[in-house]
């Protein structure tokens, strides 16, 4: 059973902004469960085609838009996938990530090479934008290769390619989530440069998106039995950075506790310890994990979205989300350049 509440997140649409997108279509690859596709439809786009692995995100895909995502993208013929104007794809990070074994592009698992399908149906398609995420280390994987192969296979099928690291911190979520951006422009717009959207001037809390403790949806094990010690005032305020103030045991990653008056730890579908995959914090004198629902507005999705059934598949799936206002900010530039090339 999937569930829902009601309250937005998301940033403050400008009236103007709702349809800048209305005549254009996207695909939305490695969909997950549908941060690219709620920035984009935010604008009015539409999305024609989806495609994931996970059985579970596609539910809760298939539940909030209506839309059934296909399965493995490099089993279905490029020619079958609908013609679009954007291509939206987080590709697989854990290649990339510094948590995982760094394969890259050589990737035992073939994750790596997914970027490639990417690669395949814009060269087939031809979409106006593409628009693609991943972890932050991936600017600099392999001394910057593996980005300057990215760039190289882009520009070889006709587009003009720009990136860069953004943290959520800066764009109204709290949360410290740097990730990589690249916005490639088909090269017949003559789209010759793009800026990435400024900082906001100033940062949210964490404790501005908890939830009161019985608002809680899915129960779950979220409290911290085990002795903890608390070393730092939790009143101290660094709104922008982490708050480091206990630990349990050796205080190793996923063993730290932090305080609500500055950012959340980075999201994780995999952290390990009792808190890796939100991590500790202090609320009303104890000690707890991240709600779902904190999670998701964590990654930017509103209060309407329905969620999976679980604390476990919720923590996965928002682990492996984009944050959806950076990518709306994001959007609302190229919509900018867009404009002005007409």
């Amino acid at each position: 059973m999937l569930i829902a509440i009601k309250r937005g997140i998301m940033i403050k649409m400008k009236e103007h902004e709702k349809d800048a997108l209305k005549d254009y279509k996207f695909i939305d690859l490695f969909c997950g469960i549908g941060g690219f596709h709620l920035a984009v439809s935010s604008f009015g786009g539409k999305c024609v085609f989806a495609s994931d692995i996970n059985q579970e995100a596609c539910k809760v895909y298939k539940e909030n838009f209506n839309i059934t995502p296909e399965g493995d993208i490099t089993q279905i013929p490029v020619e079958t996938i609908p013609q679009h104007d954007i291509i939206c794809a987080g590709f697989p990070c854990q290649p990339f990530s510094i948590s995982g074994q760094k394969e890259g592009f050589k990737d035992s698992r073939g994750r790596g090479k997914l970027f490639f399908e990417v690669v395949k149906i814009a060269k087939y398609h031809k979409p106006k934008i593409i628009l693609l995420e991943n972890v932050r280390n991936f600017a600099n994987h392999d001394n910057g290769r593996t980005l300057i192969r990215v760039y190289k296979e882009l520009k070889n099928i006709g587009y003009n390619v720009f990136s860069e690291v953004l943290c959520a911190t800066d764009y109204g979520i709290p949360q410290a989530r740097k990730r990589i951006y690249i916005v490639a422009f088909r090269s017949d717009l003559n789209i010759k440069d793009f800026s990435f959207p400024s900082t906001l001037p100033c940062y949210k809390k964490l404790k501005d998106i908890l939830l009161e403790d019985n608002k809680n949806e899915l129960k779950g094990t979220y409290w911290i039995s085990r002795s903890y010690v608390i070393n730092r005032d939790e009143t101290v305020n660094a709104s922008n950075k982490l708050i480091r103030i206990g630990q349990i045991y050796l205080g190793r990653q996923g063993e730290r506790i932090y305080s609500i008056n500055g950012q959340s730890t980075t999201l994780s579908s995999c952290g390990g310890g009792l808190g890796g995959k939100t991590g500790m914090y202090l609320i009303n004198n104890r000690v707890r994990k991240l709600y779902p629902r904190e999670c998701a507005r964590l990654m930017g999705f509103p209060d309407s979205f329905k969620l999976a059934d679980t604390q476990e598949k919720n923590y996965q799936q928002f682990g492996n989300s984009i944050v959806v206002d950076v990518v709306q900010y994001i959007i609302r530039n190229i919509i900018k350049k867009l404009e002005g090339n007409k």
